[in-house]
């Protein structure tokens, strides 16, 4: 599921040439084509709108960037038009999209179909039923009908289809107003797209339905294992208890989950999967006159209908505190949200301006008061903007010693101090200068303006107010400001969630329903998809990367300047990259961590992120395990003061005590944390099966280490850090020699560099025998990870590794999904990939995952020991991975400031050349043989190291000794604190 989380005004306006006159942003009516479209003057994506006869909303952004095109099927029904006695309906329907029609998906209709109204009229029995007793011989009837079913079924035929024209990221998501069908697709292959989605939106057929219905319930109970997805729910119960956006949630309930109808999902399809309540939405490397042509052609055929109304009962205004609790096993936290009017208002463009006042990462009330003070561990401020209303949200996480009351004291004082013009007067121009950064950087992106322009179908905003937002909201004053949010924020119209640390009582799982294993027939293919791969599509020639004449060179001073010059836009993104990082000094990332909240004697820190945000300029400092980067970006016309600012703070910060026991708290209750984070304890476990005891993980600084922390140490750290060899990378207007000229005299450098400190050396395990590695957590489902070491980096197995990726584990039309998901209903979340080695001389890994419930944890460890030791063949299946892997290289390009660091990642390996070559050249090769025996040679009964992260009240010892020699490392040893 994916919440419209949008900060809106980062996705508005145009560019200063603009900003002249409202009047600039108009819109206006022109034909192209045979075919009429509106379109915003000024508008810089130069999109249009389009409306065909039958009511369909076509949004074309042409941009020849990449030779790629990413797609929006956009439906106007999520969550909020479910029925009240089918929640989630929307949801289940939006996974069914993906099972075919009745000319794809199947081998025989004709056979299919009897059976599957046999399921239909079953399921009406089920869901009807009262009796347990009845029910389960009901269900029995429909496992085996299914089974029946499933044997004239192809599963993910419709994954396979979209894998083999070279489509990347095929998926869906469901929300309160929108249902969304994502597709990023080669420019050459839009006739076989716009055939593949004609057919599957004409009459979809609901197949594999209980499989499909259990990972459904295995995605309800990961959000049951989700605290943050329990605080959203209670926060929206709270605001909206008259509208669907409480009422209802997503994924529905767990009485609506065991009670599916199908003749439900089917009239809801009929209801809201019509013309005129749908856009379809692209963005990319087209001709919008050929485009729009097309699309009409193939979806003229669909009919207008009226679509039922959703009433909205306005909600009444709050007046007293709404406090909710909510108990998890994850850190306490605060949440506050006050509700504001719709998406299409002014006011949510006002509140997204007001966000950004609270928080934009450097000046705002809570960055400054908050964050930079270090008052709290975290605090953030946003806006989440709806068709019916919006909602301004405060998260505050508290640091050690604070009660969550304290946390919701501190960031309504700031709330207060906006209500009172507490905030400095040029903060809104600098606002609307960020504004205008980003929004140069999202045009960019012809991903980002198909989401844009997605985002205001469903919710309605008028796309002319996006365009003009910043020449608006420059107009915006202080007293404006203020006034309106006195308006809103009031001392008593909010909810608050407090998520407290706990057992959470009210948990009830998805019970595991019995299922029989049914077919996938994974090498079949139906005629109807034959002929789609036969239909011709435009050669599309790839484009390798020439290090030598792709990059530029140049000095500055003693230090290499490797350089792209940007002749798209005003931007720059300036690196300065050093080869050591926390394996040489173990001090480096806390004293980059320091440096955000130090001043110079000239200036606080809190007058330095003032300025930067001023300049629309950012700076970070990263100590990863190897390597550390500072990184300045901004626009050219303010390099020189941006690159200054930041060379003046790192040569001049002071040591200043209160920020360093601040921190040195930060950290302590940052690492109490991550003791209580699911995810990381799983990290912690795959790095101590690859490593042993001592691991990359571990080798962190002890509690003794932070309390004997010394001011003076990590700002000498910081002082001398330029003292280092280290490289310039820059991304920008001017080219090399301009960029060495001018950092000559910004970057000042040492004529002899320092050394750096010797690195820590650790060494891959060797795994002689299966082992199980188990941690503790107070959830439903179970997490495992197959872990081993395997052969040492070899560019050669570039080809074959790639090819194994794709047709073994990869995605959603990949073995193991098909296998475990598919044909089991064993997980919702599940795959397996053979990761290279970063660097030459060091290892490669094999990493499988299987999340599930904790009952179902021996049939999933089964069934992926199965498809390891037994890799099942299919020709159909590898020919498609191979077509995908060339038609995803011939559509690829490296461009900006990724050439770079595709030069850099090659030299880690030793190579001179662009690997992908090799891979496109070598791959067609392969035969199902190599898979074979790269599979045999690598993984075939192979011994593994099982991470396991669940509940030892969910799964036993026994159970888990069954796979290997039973090791439980305590939190020390995982974490090393």
């Amino acid at each position: 599921m994916k919440l419209r989380l949008t900060l809106m005004l980062l996705l508005m306006g145009g560019y200063s040439a603009h900003l002249s006159a409202q009047n600039n942003y108009a819109w206006k009516t022109a034909t192209g084509g045979g075919y009429t479209y509106k379109y915003v003057t000024g508008d810089p994506t130069h999109s249009r709108f389009y409306t065909l006869k039958n009511g369909l909303t076509v949004i074309l952004s042409p941009t020849d960037k990449q030779p790629r095109i990413q797609a929006y099927i956009a439906v106007k029904a999520g969550s909020k038009t479910d029925p009240a006695d089918h929640t989630g309906l929307a949801h289940y329907l939006e996974h069914m999209m993906f099972k075919g029609t009745d000319k794809f998906g199947t081998l025989n209709w004709a056979k299919e179909k009897p059976l599957l109204d046999k399921i239909d009229e079953l399921y009406e029995q089920y869901n009807s039923t009262k009796d347990e007793g009845k029910r389960k011989e009901i269900y029995k009837d429909i496992d085996k009908t299914s089974g029946e079913a499933a044997k004239f079924a192809i599963a993910n035929e419709y994954d396979k289809m979209m894998s083999a024209m070279g489509g990347q990221n095929s998926n869906a998501f469901t929300s309160f107003e929108q249902t969304v069908y994502t597709e990023d697709i080669p420019s050459s292959a839009v006739d076989k797209f716009l055939t593949m989605q004609a057919e599957r939106f004409r009459k979809p057929v609901l197949r594999i339905f209980h499989t499909e219905l259990e990972a459904v319930y295995e995605e309800k109970n990961r959000g049951l294992d989700s605290d943050p997805s329990k605080v959203w729910e209670a926060l929206f119960e709270g605001l909206f208890p008259n509208n669907n956006y409480g009422k209802q949630t997503t994924i529905g309930t767990i009485e609506h989950l065991k009670n599916p109808s199908l003749k439900a999902i089917r009239k809801y399809y009929y209801d809201y999967y019509v013309p005129n309540n749908m856009g379809i939405i692209l963005s990319g490397d087209f001709n919008p006159d050929v485009m729009i042509k097309k699309i009409a052609q193939h979806f003229n055929s669909m009919t207008r209908k009226p679509v039922p109304p959703y009433k909205i009962t306005p909600e009444a205004p709050i007046t007293t505190p709404v406090i909710k609790e909510v108990y998890g096993p994850n850190p306490e936290n605060l949440t506050i949200a006050y509700r504001f009017p719709g998406a299409s208002t002014r006011d949510a463009r006002l509140l997204s301006l007001m966000g950004s006042l609270l928080t934009n990462g450097k000046a705002g009330l809570f960055d400054l008061d908050l964050t930079k003070k270090q008052k709290l561990l975290s605090a953030s401020a946003s806006a989440n903007t709806l068709k019916d209303y919006s909602v301004l949200i405060l998260r505050g996480t508290p640091v050690k010693g604070q009660s969550l009351d304290d946390v919701k004291t501190l960031m309504l004082a700031e709330i207060d101090k906006l209500r009172k013009g507490q905030f400095s007067d040029d903060l809104i121009q600098s606002i609307v200068n960020n504004y205008k950064r980003s929004k140069i950087e999202q045009d960019e992106s012809y991903t980002q303006r198909a989401s844009n322009l997605m985002d205001d179908f469903t919710s309605g905003v008028d796309w002319r107010t996006d365009v003009a937002a910043i020449n608006e909201l420059s107009k915006v004053t202080k007293a404006q400001i203020v006034a309106f949010a006195n308006q809103y924020l009031k001392d008593n119209n909010y909810v608050a969630v407090y998520k407290r640390q706990g057992a959470d009582k009210n948990v009830v799982k998805v019970e595991k329903p019995a299922i029989t294993p049914v077919e996938v027939n994974a090498g079949e293919q139906s005629p109807y998809v034959k002929m789609i791969n036969t239909m011709p599509a435009n050669a599309v020639q790839p484009v390798w990367l020439d290090f030598g004449k792709d990059i530029q060179r140049s000095k500055s001073g003693p230090v290499d300047v490797l350089s792209v010059q940007n002749k798209d836009n005003s931007i720059f993104r300036l690196y300065y990259r050093f080869d050591m990082g926390s394996w040489n000094n173990k001090l480096l990332p806390v004293a980059a961590q320091y440096l955000q909240f130090l001043g110079t004697d000239k200036q606080s820190s809190e007058d330095i992120s003032k300025a930067f945000y001023k300049l629309a300029s950012t700076f970070s400092v990263n100590a990863s395990t190897e390597t550390s980067m500072v990184t300045i970006s901004g626009l050219q016309e303010n390099f020189g003061p941006s690159v200054s600012l930041f060379e003046n703070l790192l040569a001049n910060c002071k040591a200043d005590e209160q920020a360093l026991a601040g921190l040195k708290a930060r950290l302590k209750k940052s690492r109490e944390n991550l003791k209580l984070n699911k995810a990381a304890l799983l990290q912690g476990l795959v790095n101590y099966a690859q490593y042993g005891a001592d691991n990359p993980f571990n080798y962190t600084l002890s509690d003794e280490d932070i309390d004997n922390l010394k001011a003076q140490q990590l700002v000498d750290i910081l002082h001398s850090l330029v003292n280092y060899k280290h490289t310039i990378l820059y991304y920008g207007p001017q080219n090399a020699a301009q960029v060495g000229t001018s950092l000559a005299t910004l970057h000042k450098t040492p004529a002899t560099f320092t050394a750096y400190p010797a690195k820590k050396v650790f060494t891959r395990t060797q795994v002689n025998g299966n082992k199980v590695l188990f941690a503790n957590y107070d959830m439903v489902q179970a997490e495992i990870q197959w872990v081993r070491n395997e052969s040492m980096y070899n560019p050669a197995s570039n080809p074959v590794i790639n090819a194994f990726n794709n047709y073994f584990g990869g995605g959603m039309n990949s073995i193991v999904f098909q296998q475990i998901r598919e044909s089991k209903a064993l997980a919702y979340s599940t795959y397996a990939y053979y990761s290279q080695s970063a660097k030459k001389d060091d290892n490669d890994i094999f990493v499988g995952y299987v999340g599930t419930q904790a009952d179902k944890m021996n049939e999933a460890i089964k069934s992926m020991n199965d498809l390891i030791n037994n890799m099942p063949q299919s020709e159909k299946g590898l020919i498609a991975a191979k077509d995908n892997i060339r038609k995803s290289i011939e559509t690829e390009r490296v461009t900006q400031d990724g050439i770079i660091f595709s030069y850099l990642a090659a030299q880690r390996k030793g190579l001179d050349y662009d690997e992908r070559k090799n891979t496109f050249n070598e791959v067609n090769k392969l035969t199902l043989t190599d898979l074979a025996n790269f599979n045999k040679k690598e993984l075939q009964n192979k011994p593994f190291i099982y991470c396991i992260v669940a509940s030892d009240k969910r799964v036993t010892d026994d159970d888990m000794k069954k796979y290997g020699e039973l090791i439980k490392p305590d939190m020390k040893q995982i974490f090393g604190y």
